[in-house]
């Protein structure tokens, strides 16, 4: 039903009763920030605390429950959807007592004697309806100044500034000042906070901050770390600034951080977890006897010139045929590089990591390998499919009403419900055509398109296969916490994250809790060197998987 909303009054809304009252000092002493603009602080916020009424639009249909017996109304109701009222419909307006009468009554016959209730629509009517909405609270911003993005860092040439930067989007009001704590100090500042940073231990400066509104509310209270050090090569003399918070505003930190609140090595990540200033910088040109010999089949390389006609028996392209097919496949294997490119800036998961799965997963030609029940450029199954549905809430939001009926999407979530959660989730029908859905969507055959590929597909499998690395990295962060008994990100590098989060796209989440799990109990230093010696006999192909992906960019 086509329901309408205008704002009926933008001054009717309730504000919380608290008007903030900054009282500011200046700090005795210099903590590991400097104090331009900033001064103690005395009070904690009041939290996000506002909403508008507003008159809505809504046709309503009123119903009617009456007595069999005595053809008696017992309960009047209106329902703003189409269709017959619900039980939670009668429920709520008739009460306990007559709903349970109700939901026994069975269908009568005509001429018989009935007991209970009946339902009898009465009218149908537009109306209005005041309803409070939400509205969007103030929030702060995180920016780092005079640093330069470098290998999924940031390089300074002198100690850089954190800046806070306050935003209302509220017409008419206006943040009234910032408040913090930097590791147990504090400090206001009116109206952009400048943090003047010092350098700090691996741990990093720890903030929390907020904004306070004219409004009389305040933001939520957000928190980042900062980490500030030298390079450990003593020719660098450079600054290192990483950092790590949902509100950061700049250029893309280090892919999935965040997820594991680990910072990246000091001096930025290796190549193979780089994404560089320009799509053209993924190019690469290595010799991919698979691609080629597709090539040569598809009849885009001619090669009838080599013995064979390029090809060996097992299929693939023969020496011959792969210096011929070899401007092709350099073309090819580059083609979707700006596509990668834009996927890693909008998920983080690094370009080159992308590419070299790519690489390994389907040497870029995306047509299923028969007797495989994997598909598209990274090879996806019904076992990625849930993976990405599950741990990528965002995008289950984004596909799910593409697949199935808005109205489930938004009452219901992709997994079966936990032990002990009260929501909804889909049923088992409901789980396995989206997971064909995710499946088809990035199987690029297609027998009727030239050279039997789906081109169409194969791009916008792309950014699917990035947001089921991010699925992945989040996962991978869950089984370490749950089989390690720790706190994500305390005793695992960010390089060795990646190499486990390969492990739980390749093999499962299974192959990497054992693995995990069997390191845990030798008291083992959670590292790839200790971890890959307790992959169990079934995942050992993960040990090759990860350390060809992880080798130097090509």
């Amino acid at each position: 039903m086509r329901q309408e909303t205008y704002v009926e009054d933008m001054g009717t809304r309730m504000r919380a009763g608290w008007v903030a009252i900054l009282f500011i000092s200046f700090l005795v002493s210099v903590i590991i920030i400097g104090t331009r603009g900033v001064s103690a602080a005395g009070f904690q916020p009041p939290g996000p605390d506002r909403y508008s009424v507003i008159m809505q639009k809504y046709i309503s249909h009123e119903w009617w429950l009456t007595s069999w017996t005595e053809n008696k109304v017992v309960c009047s109701f209106e329902i703003d959807h189409e269709g017959l009222p619900t039980g939670g419909d009668i429920y709520d307006t008739c009460g306990q007592d007559i709903y349970d009468e109700w939901i026994l009554t069975n269908a009568c016959p005509t001429g018989s004697e009935c007991k209970g209730y009946y339902l009898q629509f009465i009218k149908t009517e537009p109306k209005q309806r005041k309803v409070g909405v939400q509205q969007a609270p103030a929030v702060v911003w995180v920016t780092l100044d005079g640093c330069v993005p470098y290998k999924s860092s940031f390089r300074c040439d002198n100690l850089p500034t954190l800046v806070l930067t306050g935003e209302e989007p509220i017409q008419g009001e206006h943040i009234t000042g910032l408040a913090g704590n930097a590791n147990g100090k504090s400090f206001t500042c009116d109206p952009v906070c400048q943090l003047d940073l010092l350098p700090t231990d691996s741990n990093g400066l720890s903030i929390e901050f907020w904004a306070n509104s004219s409004y009389g509310d305040s933001s939520e209270i957000y928190t980042a770390r900062v980490r500030v050090a030298k390079s450990e090569d003593p020719a660098d003399h450079s600054w290192y600034a990483d950092v790590i918070s949902s509100q950061w505003q700049g250029d893309p930190l280090a892919g999935c951080s965040q997820v594991w609140d680990v910072f990246p090595p000091i001096g930025g990540t290796p190549d193979w977890l780089g994404t560089p200033q320009r799509s053209e910088d993924l190019a690469t040109n290595v010799s991919y006897e698979y691609l080629a010999a597709n090539l040569i089949k598809q009849n885009v390389v001619d090669a009838s010139k080599c013995d064979g006609s390029g090809l060996m028996e097992n299929g693939l392209a023969n020496p011959c045929g792969l210096e011929t097919a070899r401007p092709a496949v350099n073309e090819w294997q580059n083609r979707f590089d700006t596509l990668i490119f834009e996927a890693a800036l909008q998920t983080g998961v690094p370009a080159r990591l992308l590419k070299n799965i790519f690489a390994r997963e389907s040497q870029f030609w995306p047509v299923k390998i028969p007797g495989h029940p994997e598909v598209g450029l990274g090879q996806m199954t019904d076992g990625g499919a849930d993976t990405i549905l599950i741990w990528n809430p965002s995008f289950y939001e984004q596909f799910c009403p593409s697949n199935l009926d808005q109205a489930i999407c938004k009452t219901k979530i992709y997994p079966q419900p936990e032990e002990g959660w009260q929501g909804i989730g889909l049923d088992e029908v409901e789980r396995a055509l989206l997971r064909r859905a995710l499946v088809s969507s990035v199987d690029a055959i297609c027998p009727e398109c030239s050279m039997g590929i789906d081109l169409e597909k194969t791009e916008f499998s792309v950014g699917v296969f990035a947001q089921t690395l991010v699925a992945s990295c989040r996962q991978t962060g869950k089984v370490v916490e749950m089989n390690y008994n720790i706190v994500t990100g305390d005793e695992v590098s960010y390089d060795d994250f990646w190499r486990f989060t390969l492990v739980n796209y390749n093999a499962g989440p299974g192959c990497l809790g054992l693995a995990v799990d069997g390191t845990s109990s030798m008291g083992e230093p959670l590292d790839w060197e200790h971890l890959s010696t307790h992959l169990t006999p079934v995942c050992q192909g993960a040990l090759n998987y990860v350390n060809d992906i992880s080798r130097s960019v090509p």
